[in-house]
Parts: C-alpha cells; sequence; structure tokens
C-alpha cells in the first residue's frame, strides 16, 4: 500500500534534516568495540557557526567521537546527520562529498616532514582540486599561511618550526580546503601556555573569517573558556552536562565543578 502523504512527510523530516542552521545532529548514537561500550547514548545538536567544547576524563570517548563524525569510526546504532544528510543511508560518493566539508586538526598535526610548508599546503589542494591552475593554488597557499601568521615559514620544513608552529601549520592545511565544518582534537596539548593561548586566539579566527562549526575535544580548561560558546561533558558513554563556561563553572555538582579547578 502506497505511503499517505503525513507517512512521506514524517520520514522525509527524520532521513533529511532540513533544519538549516543545524550542521550536526546525534540521536541515541552508540559506538562500542568488544566489550567496551564507548558511546553508549549520545543525543547531540550543534548548530551553524558554534564551537562546542567537549569534555571528560581521558577514556570517555571524546576523541572517539569526533572520529565518528570525520568517518574514520563507523557508528554501531542510531543516527548522525551532518549538513542535513543521514550519513549511514548515504553512498560512497556522496558520503565523500560531505567528507570534503569536514576539517580535522589532528593531535599530531599530521604533517609530511619530507615536504616543505609550501609542499604541505600545495597537497591537499591537488589531490582534490587537481585542475587547479597554479596562480591559484600559489594564492591559496599564501593565504591560508597568512591566516596562521606563517607568512614568513613557507619555504621551511617542519622540523625547522617549533611546536605552536606546526600546530598551526597543520591548521592551515585543514583550512586551505575552506571546510564548513572543524573538528579540533586536543589543539593545545604539548604546547606552553602563551602558545596555547595563541592557538585559542586562533580557534576563534577561524570560527569568525570562514563562519565554521566546529567541535573541540580538549583537556585545557583556558583553551575551553576562550573558544567555547558551549560545552558538554561526557562521562560513562552519555552527555552527563551541557551548558556555558559560566553555567558548568557554578555547577553545584562536585564532578562537574573539578573539571574548572
Amino acid at each position: 500500500m502506497p505511503e499517505n502523504t503525513t507517512d512521506i512527510a514524517a520520514k522525509t523530516e527524520t532521513d533529511n534534516k532540513q533544519n538549516d542552521n543545524v550542521v550536526i545532529e546525534m540521536e541515541h548514537l552508540k559506538k562500542s568495540f568488544g566489550n567496551n561500550h564507548v558511546l553508549r547514548d549520545i543525543n547531540l545538536v550543534i548548530n551553524k557557526g558554534e564551537n562546542l567544547a567537549v569534555l571528560g576524563q581521558s577514556g570517555t570517548g571524546k576523541s572517539v567521537l569526533i572520529k565518528c563524525i570525520v568517518g574514520l569510526v563507523e557508528i554501531d546504532d542510531g543516527k548522525l546527520f551532518i549538513l542535513g544528510q543521514n550519513i549511514s543511508e548515504l553512498k560512497d560518493k556522496d558520503l565523500i562529498e560531505i567528507q570534503k566539508k569536514i576539517g580535522f586538526l589532528f593531535q599530531s598535526g599530521a604533517l609530511y616532514d619530507s615536504m616543505t610548508v609550501r609542499e604541505n599546503l600545495e597537497f591537499p589542494l591537488r589531490k582534490k582540486l587537481r585542475s587547479l591552475p597554479k596562480g591559484k593554488l600559489e594564492l591559496l597557499v599564501k593565504e591560508a599561511l597568512h591566516d596562521v601568521g606563517l607568512d614568513e615559514a613557507i619555504d621551511k620544513t617542519p622540523s625547522e618550526l617549533s611546536g605552536g608552529m606546526r600546530k598551526r601549520l597543520g591548521l592551515a592545511r585543514t583550512l586551505i580546503l575552506k571546510p564548513e565544518i572543524m573538528l579540533y582534537d586536543e589543539p593545545t596539548t604539548g604546547l606552553d601556555p602563551i602558545t596555547s593561548k595563541e592557538i585559542s586566539n586562533l580557534i576563534l579566527v577561524v570560527q569568525k573569517k570562514y563562519d565554521t562549526t566546529s567541535i573541540i575535544i580538549t583537556h585545557d580548561i583556558e583553551c575551553t573558556r576562550m573558544t567555547a560558546n558551549r560545552i558538554i561533558v561526557l562521562n560513562d558513554g552519555v552527555c552527563a552536562a551541557e551548558g556555558t563556561y559560566n553555567d558548568l563553572e557554578k555547577s553545584t555538582d562536585p564532578w562537574i565543578r573539578s573539571f574548572f579547578e
């Protein structure tokens, strides 16, 4: 029997979210590795232009969460919508198009030490935009380096850069493809306080210039304070708390307050 109009409308609303303000949505998302139930029941909405920080103790699934979004890890159950699309139902070619709109800043920066800074930035452009004219390629490289304050480092190698500069280069290489979504995995880990503040400021610059929607996985509470419009705290595979920095800092729950002390 054919579906009636109401059934079709309901199915369309469920399978293909059309709220332009919602960039990422998770409904009862679950992920396990054997008997280790890392994400038990994640329900989350992330809006356009928002910086969401994710806090939690080690092993609570923070990095797994963003790896599910970028497609490095496949979810076991629940629904994951990105830019209105139900990821589990996309064909490979459509999934690749969604993934092109997501930038991932790895903890290590994932740089090629055998390449110069220029070549590190050209690599993703040559891989995804093969027909790009040389003049346009040069322009995009210089713009990306300018955005992160590395104009003078264009002909150096990553080994010649400090830890903070390598982090900036990793960010530049991600931004050069103009992603709509940015995923930051511990962006200030291993950096001194001054450099950590510079990276946090850079996250804000990226948010403002590119209107990115970002998820920031971090243990750095100062980075959280500076960058986050909203915070969630993961515990035992669920979102145990949610709110602004001021909301959670003033929580009467000793466990939540411990993250802010």
